[in-house]
């Protein structure tokens, strides 16, 4: 049997479901706020005896969680046969953005102090994190260029361009995901089999649109 076309109207769309799927990918944020409540207060919570680490790698791992997503939401678009997973395009984008600044954020403020001499020290020679940067940088103009006014400036298709650097940057971030990890890990090899599927769909997908045209 076919897959049903999931149509959804614009007023429903913004009011009913946008706020509901905002709230659900708020929620690492609001948990690990309240994490940070019971270590403050009660000294004890689930980031363990090192909250620092443990928040900076979380910020780091939901970055990279919503960049994935992001990367799916066309692919489901194709499959499910509706437009409704892209309508949440910008938001899962905004969403890894934030947790991305605030992991960068949590690095230089709390871990490092703002110790520019140690980080700029830590960015040249720590491999991992000179990745991490370059791809926070690499993202950073894409969050920017997020509103419907700034793909009006640029143009469509100059906008789309710009986009297609997260074809770039989320394998970056798995390399600094991956080179963070210590001993042997089936999570990098899972992760990497996922984006190399994801893209090879979208190449197909083009192909066979291309073919029926």
């Amino acid at each position: 049997m076919p897959v049903a076309v999931l149509s959804v109207k614009p007023k429903t769309l913004n009011r009913r479901i946008k706020p509901v799927v905002f709230l659900l990918l708020a929620g690492p944020l609001i948990w690990l706020a309240w994490q940070w409540y019971l270590t403050l207060t009660v000294g004890n919570s689930a980031l363990g005896f090192q909250p620092i680490e443990a928040t900076n790698r979380f910020t780091g791992d939901w970055a990279f969680y919503y960049l994935m997503l992001g990367l799916a939401l066309t692919p489901l678009s194709k499959i499910f046969k509706t437009p409704l997973p892209v309508a949440f395009r910008r938001m899962v984008g905004l969403y890894a953005f934030t947790l991305a600044a605030l992991h960068i954020s949590h690095y230089i403020a709390v871990d490092q102090y703002f110790n520019w001499p140690v980080i700029w020290d830590d960015i040249v020679k720590r491999p991992f994190i000179t990745i991490g940067m370059i791809s926070f940088l690499l993202l950073l103009p894409l969050a920017l260029t997020s509103t419907k006014k700034m793909v009006k400036r640029l143009g469509a298709k100059r906008w789309q361009k710009l986009h297609k650097l997260v074809y770039l940057i989320v394998p970056l971030v798995l390399v600094h995901y991956w080179m963070m990890l210590r001993g042997q890990r089936l999570e990098p090899w899972l992760w990497m089999s996922l984006i190399i599927f994801l893209l090879l769909f979208r190449v197909n997908w083009k192909k066979l649109k291309a073919k029926a045209a």
